[in-house]
């Protein structure tokens, strides 16, 4: 029987992907073979009272894990003397997850990172936006729609929920109240941007492994933003044809440098309204206040 020995449990868009990418480059790390899987979060959720935003229940039947046996499978290929690790960035979320975590796994070790609250908001709307998930063209009315939505059953995904993602501190007391601190880390988006290896090889030591291991951090990925030509992101993101051709014709690296020069001139990040923003930020500073002193970091830049 194999269950992770540790756990990224968001915050989502806060550089979930691009870490779950970047601790399976370890040679001692398995990292689960389905990125967001969303066990912990879905084991004990009743499915008729949620899933019903557009997508929700493709998502869930097509994608995540629903009993143990079917978790434990996705482990079975991982070497003895591996780390095994998993990502869920729903884990933060959920008022189910830190219960069930402790329930099948009470040893394991717990990485969150979070992003400026207001920030990542605005960020998990663009990335749906980008997806054509989110039908709202405007972030305001989205925000305004949320409170409706979720009584309505929709999520439990990010997509719908884009404000609430936001109570850190709320999310982190949860666990907190279930699990020793020395079981859970907590970084910022910030350690992410300014010195990505520097923080894998904190998150390597915290889980164990050997932390003179250098990964690979070039490659962003889950990289938000929204498409100039819309069938032109579809033809970069999606199987088909064309792409097949271009993989048997051109080598790894030459596919990527034509990849990134399109991503770049095609995806772009409209402004965040900054009215909007401080309104996020009014709402999010009593948490946020309370999250400072919950993990003894400095979060002033967040405030201003």
């Amino acid at each position: 029987m194999t269950l992770p020995n540790f756990l990224l449990i968001g915050a989502a868009k806060s550089g979930t992907v691009s870490l779950y990418h970047y601790l399976g480059q370890h040679p001692d790390i398995f990292m689960c073979p389905v990125n967001e899987c969303n066990f912990f979060a879905l084991e004990s959720l009743d499915p008729d009272s949620a899933f019903q935003g557009p997508l929700d229940r493709k998502t869930a039947v097509s994608h995540c894990i629903w009993d143990r046996a079917s978790y434990e499978a996705l482990f079975t290929a991982a070497r003895p003397q591996q780390t095994v690790g998993e990502s869920s960035p729903l884990y933060l979320y959920s008022p189910l997850a830190p219960e069930n975590i402790q329930r099948h796994t009470p040893q394991t070790r717990l990485i969150a990172i979070l992003r400026q609250p207001a920030d990542r908001a605005y960020a998990n709307y663009r990335h749906y936006r980008r997806a054509g998930i989110e039908p709202l063209a405007d972030f305001g009315q989205a925000l305004a729609a949320e409170a409706e939505r979720i009584a309505e059953g929709w999520g439990p995904w990010p997509f719908w929920h884009y404000r609430h993602l936001g109570f850190y501190a709320a999310q982190l007391q949860r666990y907190y109240n279930r699990f020793d601190r020395e079981q859970i880390m907590v970084c910022l988006y910030d350690d992410l941007q300014a010195d990505p290896v520097k923080l894998l090889q904190k998150m390597f030591a915290f889980i164990g492994v050997d932390d003179t291991f250098v990964p690979n951090t070039a490659v962003r990925h889950n990289i938000g933003g929204q498409p100039r030509n819309r069938t032109l992101y579809h033809l970069m993101t999606r199987a088909n044809p064309l792409k097949a051709i271009v993989k048997a014709i051109l080598p790894e690296k030459k596919r990527k440098q034509v990849r990134d020069t399109i991503h770049g001139w095609n995806v772009v990040k409209p402004p965040f309204d900054p009215a909007l923003r401080q309104q996020l930020n009014a709402i999010y500073r009593e948490d946020m206040l309370r999250l400072q002193a919950l993990i003894g970091r400095d979060l002033s830049h967040w405030l201003a």
